[in-house]
């Protein structure tokens, strides 16, 4: 990943985006050739030169301060999560070569974590790190995800794109493959410079096309909370509510946890769910193996 062109190609397609009247800036000249806001116009809303946002656009975010980038964001009517991923480009484009190296990542998982998982009996509950690998997760957990669980080495971004069971799955395939490398984008770019996480989008890239096509859009989102529909092979249809935790003193590492309307069809799946992982005798507690250091 190109870091130049992550720039360009992040602001450009938020520029394209907003339209002039969005902006509250009159459409100057009926023959238009970009799709939303000229680039001088975006200097003009951010309050910086036509040059030095020219510049800036071109991939040049270096020795960018904190109050341009946040003019930047206003102009181009950034989110938070687009907006951190601005002032995460820019850190980049200022790190002193020693800094750039993958940053820290928690060595394996705590017991005191193992245990909090074992603790949460009434609700599917995972652990994620940043490459999109399940390292752990509770009975009813593995129970809900089984179809990832399959695999070897269960990893979300590989089933959703590479295995022929995730449209199926996942009633909402196409929203949750947008999240989906929504939250891959803005982990790269928090961690540019990760060699296993870069050759995870290499192979999505080589290998699906419809990962090609979102990851080449260069939206960014968070993924905290909402609402997931999941078609199990066993229980059917859930509507669950997942809310992510991410866990500062593990870092890489976020716990997920789904629950279900009290009284819904969905509440009585997951008690299904749960009787069928208590028949197939499934551990209270899936572990992946070792965590593999950052290379």
């Amino acid at each position: 990943m190109d870091h130049r062109s992550e720039v360009r190609e992040f602001l450009s397609t938020r520029r394209d985006r907003i339209a002039p009247d969005q902006a509250g800036l009159p459409a100057w000249g009926g023959n238009r050739r970009v799709p939303g806001l000229r680039r001088e116009e975006v200097a003009l809303l951010a309050g910086v030169s036509v040059d030095y946002y020219t510049r800036i656009e071109r991939g040049d975010l270096s020795g960018a301060s904190d109050t341009v980038l946040d003019a930047l964001a206003r102009a181009l009517q950034l989110d938070e999560a687009e907006t951190a991923h601005l002032f995460d480009l820019a850190h980049t484009a200022n790190a002193s070569p020693v800094a750039r190296k993958p940053r820290r990542r928690a060595d394996g998982i705590r017991p005191s974590i193992l245990r909090l998982l074992d603790a949460i009996t009434d609700a599917p509950a995972m652990l994620r790190n940043n490459y999109f690998d399940y390292v752990a997760a509770n009975a009813l957990g593995r129970a809900l995800y089984s179809p990832v669980f399959a695999e070897p080495e269960p990893n979300s971004a590989r089933f959703a794109f590479l295995d022929p069971a995730a449209p199926d799955f996942y009633v909402d395939w196409d929203k949750n493959t947008q999240d989906l490398v929504a939250t891959m984008r803005g982990e790269a770019g928090r961690n540019p410079y990760d060699k296993r996480l870069t050759d995870l989008v290499g192979e999505l890239s080589t290998r699906s096309e419809r990962f090609r096509a979102l990851w080449a859009a260069h939206n960014v989102r968070y993924h905290r909370t909402g609402v997931k529909r999941l078609r199990h092979p066993v229980v059917g249809e859930l509507e669950l509510t997942y809310e992510a935790f991410e866990l500062p003193a593990d870092p890489g590492l976020t716990l997920s946890t789904y629950t279900a309307e009290p009284g819904s069809p969905s509440a009585d799946a997951l008690r299904m769910l749960a009787s069928w992982a208590a028949m197939t005798a499934t551990p209270d507690i899936v572990r992946a193996p070792a965590e593999r250091s950052a290379e």
